[in-house]
């Protein structure tokens, strides 16, 4: 089957949907309740291993809907009193989450530094899409008086290399907060865990799918 870019993102199908086929140019994932989601795959500068891709503010408003839908069910029964959204888009999928959970908003954290910020209520931020650009991650400190005593929940759209997740915590964890759930739509491979194993992160993190590292086979298809 073939799928043009902006085809992907924009349905959830239906359980019993086709699932890819080694060599497709898509990864299907499966949510819990069976449904499912075609990702493009991105290659990767190696030219042999690729990732499924998840671009959440290019997805349809019903795919959005669906994946918060899920994850709010995954984060409910750690009882989390506010979502805290991380840069760029996790913000989309934190803002989702927070209303299905019933919360009446979130805590959004930037990398566009405010006058009003402090140099002290930020840490170094990069990601595994942009890994040569490293910005800072910013706690906008009127926000602060929301968190303290309270139960976070740290929210990503994609754990991928933990790059984005790590940095969240960081600086959470440099104002005394410790969040008791770290969510994301994708948990993209398995390069995070044995970091977030060694700094005691592991077992925090839920997610609505796992995507696997792929890689081509000598037919030049994916599996």
């Amino acid at each position: 089957m073939t799928m043009e870019p902006h085809d992907f993102w924009q349905e959830i199908l239906p359980p019993d949907a086709s699932a890819s086929l080694p060599g497709d140019t898509y990864y299907t994932a499966t949510l819990a309740d069976g449904r499912r989601l075609r990702l493009p795959i991105r290659p990767l500068p190696d030219g042999r291993h690729g990732l499924a891709s998840l671009i959440i503010n290019q997805a349809s408003f019903a795919v959005l809907d669906a994946l918060a839908t899920d994850l709010a069910a995954h984060l409910a029964d750690f009882e989390p009193d506010v979502v805290v959204g991380l840069p760029t888009l996790g913000l989309t999928l934190a803002a989702e989450v927070a209303r299905k959970l019933g919360h009446t908003r979130y805590v959004p954290l930037g990398t566009s530094r405010k006058f009003w910020y402090a140099e002290a209520l930020s840490v170094p931020l990069s990601s595994v899409t942009t890994p040569d650009q490293v910005k800072r991650l910013y706690m906008d400190p009127r926000m602060l008086p929301l968190l303290q005593g309270r139960r976070v929940a740290l929210i990503d759209d994609v754990i991928s290399s933990g790059r984005s997740i790590r940095a969240g915590l960081s600086l959470l964890e440099a104002l005394g907060i410790r969040p008791v759930v770290l969510g994301a739509a994708m948990l993209q491979s398995d390069r995070w865990r044995d970091q977030a194993s060694a700094e005691g992160w592991s077992s925090l993190v839920r997610g609505c799918f796992t995507t696997p590292l792929l890689e081509r086979n000598p037919q030049g298809r994916w599996c």
